[in-house]
């Protein structure tokens, strides 16, 4: 008798199963939802997570940045790095758009936040075009996608170390007076002592201990994404606390929302037609696009703890960085599967991992 093969009709899962797959569909996973909890959190009892609260969630918090850090370079493979140095027309692309052409866009656009809250969404804004690719979400797209993975890894990681010294030096030419950090060397100073330091001290023990990271890699990734959830809550308390939201109107984050995802299609535009015109093939070409359009929640999150030290602006500073996650994460989900439906429509789809 020939065996039947079983197969599940979507009609007959549960009303939970078809949201929980839907919502992954459009990228909503469970850690971005989080995140929209810890900020709903926030609004609700802003006073706990200040720095008037009961608890020191800010002082945890910065410990948690070089713990992030940490495990970061204990990731982090050197042979890999190694190998993929080749193929340097794609990385300057990368790079460039990354560290170059995202500030360039925002500088263009300052002209027109002129107005005091406006100042700040732009401050947020130009925060974002500061900060380094994204690791994880970057390879999982261009894996999805079927572009040049060995070449994924090597400028997702690159970037990520450049981004410790490339986006203080942009952020202090704008970050406001007064504090401690308004010094660029001061700034670059306690990025080494939080960020860098850890990273080093990763990647010599590389070595010895990657196979334990990789073993606990789901524990030591819900921890990395648990510190972020709090960075996140400590922030935006202080800011409901301190009252910075007010003043914003909701036509101010939609119109906000509009202009990011502008600048996503732009800069995507920008890699297509420079890879086009450098005669890249399909793969490079795919690798480009994902990773030089995409930024980093985990550094941008973890950095901010450093570079904004006026705990009262960050959770202002950070919305355009959230938005323009969630913006990305969806966008380039939507892409990524086209692309790889086409190419190998055989093949079953990974989900992308959003937060990284």
């Amino acid at each position: 008798m020939p065996e039947v093969k079983s197969q599940v009709d979507p009609s007959d899962a549960s009303p939970f199963t078809r949201v929980r797959q839907l919502a992954q569909r459009a990228g909503l996973d469970g850690f971005l939802l989080a995140l929209l909890g810890a900020i709903l959190l926030a609004y609700l009892w802003p006073h706990f997570g200040s720095d008037d609260g009961p608890l020191p969630l800010n002082q945890i918090a910065n410990y948690g940045v070089s713990i992030i850090f940490f495990f970061y370079g204990l990731r982090l493979s050197p042979e890999k790095l190694k190998a993929g140095l080749s193929n340097w027309r794609l990385h300057l692309v990368v790079q460039t758009t990354t560290f170059l052409v995202f500030p360039l866009l925002l500088i263009a656009a300052r002209p027109f936040f002129d107005t005091g809250n406006q100042k700040l969404l732009w401050l947020g804004g130009f925060y974002l075009a500061a900060l380094p690719s994204t690791v994880s979400s970057s390879v999982v797209m261009v894996s999805i996608a079927g572009g040049n993975l060995p070449a994924a890894i090597f400028n997702a990681s690159i970037s990520s170390l450049l981004g410790v010294f490339v986006t203080p030096i942009w952020m202090a030419l704008y970050l406001p007076n007064g504090g401690h950090n308004s010094s660029l060397w001061g700034t670059i100073g306690n990025l080494a002592l939080q960020v860098l330091l850890p990273v080093v001290v990763g990647v010599l023990l590389h070595r010895w201990l990657s196979a334990w990271a990789k073993r606990y890699d789901k524990q030591t990734r819900y921890l990395d994404q648990s510190i972020i959830l709090l960075i996140v809550y400590t922030s935006f308390c202080e800011s409901f606390y301190r009252g910075i939201f007010q003043g914003y109107q909701l036509t101010s984050i939609l119109l906000l929302g509009v202009l990011l995802l502008a600048l996503f299609f732009g800069v995507y535009a920008w890699i297509l037609l420079v890879s086009k015109v450098l005669g890249f093939e399909k793969g490079d070409t795919i690798t480009a696009l994902f990773c030089g359009s995409k930024k980093s929640l985990v550094q941008g999150t973890v950095m901010s703890k450093v570079l904004f030290p006026d705990a009262r602006l960050a959770g202002i500073v950070l919305l355009p960085l959230m938005m323009y996650h969630a913006l990305q994460i969806l966008i380039a989900s939507i892409i990524a599967q086209a692309i790889g439906r086409r190419a190998a429509p055989e093949v079953p789809v990974p989900e992308p991992v959003a937060g990284t």
